[in-house]
């Protein structure tokens, strides 16, 4: 969850970890007006190497492919 604080190092942290165990986590974002939402998710995005796919209201869907072969999460192209 993106709180008061905005992007800290500890939420990149905790999805980057999050990711690599699930590979598809939600996220919710309650910093403010949607303009500094959208820019803090894409922002996190970013810094993890994850896509988002899929925003409705304070949430955002991240998704990151794991390293299992094949991976558990397929999107299509």
């Amino acid at each position: 969850m993106l709180g008061n604080a905005g992007l800290t190092l500890g939420v990149v942290k905790e999805l980057e970890r999050a990711l690599t165990d699930h590979e598809l986590v939600k996220v919710s974002a309650r910093v403010g007006e949607r303009s500094v939402r959208d820019a803090a998710l894409d922002d996190l995005a970013k810094q993890t190497s994850s896509e988002i796919v899929q925003r409705i209201g304070n949430v955002g869907l991240f998704y990151r492919r794991g390293a299992q072969i094949p991976p558990k999460i397929l999107l299509p192209d």
